[in-house]
């Protein structure tokens, strides 16, 4: 078997195996590439990743509008309208840029766009929906309704779905941007908000270019357990539901992330819950992945998180970053993790639930933890069945967390385990 072969094999095998195997062929084969293969689905990631054509517009305050030329859908050209911001000034030469991706029901945002310009970035918030600043467009991409997502379909027809073209559509705004004499191409970011959340998962596994992501709320397993699970992939037919999940879930993609990646949720998200959210934050490889569960977060069109301005500018920026959360350990009845620098922390509690049944529904509480030395530390409750994580918010009110641990009914806890939940 040659080389080219073996490879074809192992990039159909679990994210983590085929990792280390395709390392160990690279080096076979006496390190003949310097690159690494990954699973890009549907997507010409190299065509993608070159800037598209750019009709310009009238711009307004710190935010310009234009077109750029989308993928074909149903065999015809089509546009995506964006909203492109930059700082009134700049002192510093080139640019970070940030690439913005709305959720269901949105738009190409102008006031999320002014919101990264005023913090001294370049950022371009596109319309995934194939509507322009005034409705629809006569040659725009699928609209993003459910019964669009999630039609049946086949193979051949996969480059005609929603998700193909908004990937597409976020690949070819990031390279647009890329392309932009004022933008540093070393320092670009991408974030994007529950459907846009969902994309992030995706392009931050398929496109290189991007040195740090925050999906914000979306994550994969949706054919596991998610909003979708009973209703709109339930209704398709089998064989295209299974299609579906191969190309479109982000649990394909995930593991191919190598950049810094933070997962923000809430406790009681109705549309991604916790144990679906987890097991694709655990594809990404423990090195590039960091966690910000909150109670209580709320679920919207939501740009004003802090942690996730925070985290974007420790990495594109070089500014303090958020307290690193190691992973947790349980012994004793108590729960802990390491902590790793970061800002002065203000609060820090122990969130647990001894509830079960479905994640939306569950009721969560906080009781205040401790630090000691360079471990956060609290005692569990003795109610089983348990699931409990460490959360912390500094100065700044930016929060992160450990991953979370369950204990069900009837459990013993007195036997020292990590990260085995």
């Amino acid at each position: 078997m040659n080389i080219v072969a073996a490879m074809q094999i192992i990039l159909h095998r679990r994210p983590a195996a085929w990792w280390c195997s395709l390392a160990a062929l690279v080096l076979l084969a006496g390190g003949a590439t310097t690159s690494v293969a990954q699973r890009s689905g549907p997507w010409d990631v190299a065509a993608l990743s070159k800037a598209p054509a750019v009709t310009w517009g009238a711009t307004n305050g710190l935010v310009q509008e234009l077109y750029y030329a989308g993928e074909s859908f149903n065999g015809q050209p089509t546009r995506v309208f964006a909203y492109l911001g930059r700082p009134a000034t700049n002192s510093t030469g080139k640019l970070p840029a940030m690439v913005l991706v709305h959720g269901g029901g949105g738009q190409a945002f102008k006031a999320w766009a002014e919101h990264w310009a005023k913090h001294g970035y370049v950022a371009l918030a596109m319309d995934l929906s194939g509507h322009g600043p005034n409705g629809r467009l006569p040659d725009g991409a699928p609209d993003q309704s459910d019964q669009t997502k999630f039609r049946n379909f086949t193979e051949a027809d996969a480059t005609n779905m929603w998700t193909y073209h908004a990937v597409a559509d976020v690949l070819r705004g990031h390279s647009l941007v890329r392309s932009l004499p004022d933008v540093d191409v070393e320092r670009t970011g991408l974030t994007g908000i529950s459907w846009g959340g969902y994309l992030t998962c995706i392009v931050a596994g398929i496109d290189p270019r991007f040195k740090v992501s925050v999906p914000v709320y979306g994550c994969g397993f949706l054919g596991d357990n998610s909003c979708w699970t009973p209703t709109s992939l339930a209704a398709m037919t089998p064989e295209a539901r299974a299609l579906w999940l191969k190309l479109f879930d982000p649990s394909a993609y995930l593991g191919g992330v190598r950049h810094p990646i933070l997962f923000v949720n809430g406790t009681t998200d109705f549309a991604y819950p916790l144990d679906s959210y987890q097991k694709s934050y655990r594809l990404v490889p423990e090195k590039w992945r960091h966690i910000s569960v909150a109670v209580g977060r709320p679920h919207g069109h939501i740009w004003t998180f802090s942690e996730v301005d925070g985290f974007v500018d420790s990495v594109l920026r070089a500014e303090p970053p958020l307290t690193r959360v190691g992973a947790p350990v349980l012994a004793g009845g108590k729960l802990s993790v390491k902590l790793e620098g970061g800002a002065v922390l203000k609060e820090i509690s122990l969130c647990y639930t001894t509830n079960s049944g479905a994640w939306q529904k569950r009721v969560w509480q906080k009781t205040p933890a401790r630090v000691q030395g360079e471990l956060a530390q609290a005692d569990l409750p003795a109610a089983r069945p348990l699931v409990a994580f460490i959360a912390m918010k500094d100065q700044g009110g930016r929060q992160v967390s450990s991953e979370h641990v369950e204990l069900p009914g009837g459990q013993a806890n007195d036997a020292p385990r990590k990260n085995k939940f």
